[in-house]
């Protein structure tokens, strides 16, 4: 933000009715109401949409023209921010009969930490002490480690889906980040999957503008999509392999025993996990 405000740009923040137009010729636009309510066009020669999944750009592709595939997973996160140091030098994660935890770091000061729970439940059921019950539990080890505790600043219960429009281009509008895809943050490949998009589309009008060839634009979904499914694919893999679920079988409680075990007793398995962890080459 502060390299944009440098160079003499705008940024409208508090805006209300943001609507799309003509985004199917060469002069699309985007109308909107400023925070003091005054009304504003913005003439485009493209729309970057980057909007989230609740914002008006994938609205603006007509639902017959847009393949949408959607799941949703019967289990939720309850994360909490906490004022203490750090517990581990690394970030946990861990299978439990009582269900999936996360330990993660912040700051030095902040640690962001995660439990599984039933995405309908209400925060209101779960006291501080019975949070910290939980994770102690389910980090639990046998070699002495502890779990720090602090006060928590911070809680709330999200549900978790998988997302993807495959229609990421509508003539001159172009969807990235979550306007395009949602993950579970099992896989922490949200914020890569966007910065890619970003990346991709950048190269694109680059080089339209500065050789006239629409080549990458023309290429951004195919280019995109093909690096979005692996990261979708790898979400949904290390949510289903460490989270329980009580609808599931036996035998598939032991499949994701299984692959859990084969994960961490096997370079080959632990590779490809890191490999897809990292983040997949653009």
């Amino acid at each position: 933000m502060a390299h944009r405000l440098a160079q003499g740009a705008q940024i409208h923040f508090g805006v209300r009715d943001v609507r799309l137009h003509d985004v199917e010729t060469e002069r699309p636009s985007i109308t909107f109401a400023r925070a003091d309510g005054t009304p504003a066009v913005l003439a485009c020669d493209f729309i970057a949409g980057c909007d989230g999944f609740h914002g008006p750009s994938r609205q603006a592709i007509p639902a017959t023209q847009r393949q949408e595939f959607q799941k949703i997973y019967p289990y939720g996160w309850l994360g909490i921010l906490t004022e203490a140091p750090p517990s581990h030098h690394e970030l946990i994660y861990a299978r439990h009969d009582r269900g999936f935890a996360l330990l993660s770091t912040r700051s030095p000061e902040i640690q962001r930490l995660y439990i599984q729970c039933d995405p309908k439940d209400d925060i209101a059921q779960w006291s501080d002490a019975r949070i910290w019950s939980e994770l102690h539990q389910r980090l639990e080890t046998t070699d002495g480690w502890t779990l720090t505790e602090g006060p928590i600043i911070q809680k709330g219960i999200i549900a978790m889906r998988s997302f993807v429009c495959e229609t990421m281009r509508h003539g001159r509008l172009f969807l990235a980040g979550d306007a395009a895809h949602i993950v579970p943050p099992t896989g922490a490949k949200g914020l890569n999957l966007a910065v890619a998009d970003v990346l991709v589309l950048s190269r694109a009008l680059e080089k339209f503008y500065a050789r006239n060839d629409s080549s990458g634009i023309d290429s951004y979904a195919a280019t995109c999509l093909a690096r979005i499914w692996k990261g979708e694919r790898f979400s949904w893999y290390m949510t289903t392999m460490l989270h329980t679920d009580e609808a599931a079988g036996a035998f598939e409680h032991r499949i994701r025993e299984a692959d859990l075990e084969y994960v961490v007793s096997s370079r080959a398995a632990a590779t490809a996990l890191a490999e897809n962890y990292v983040g997949l080459p653009i």
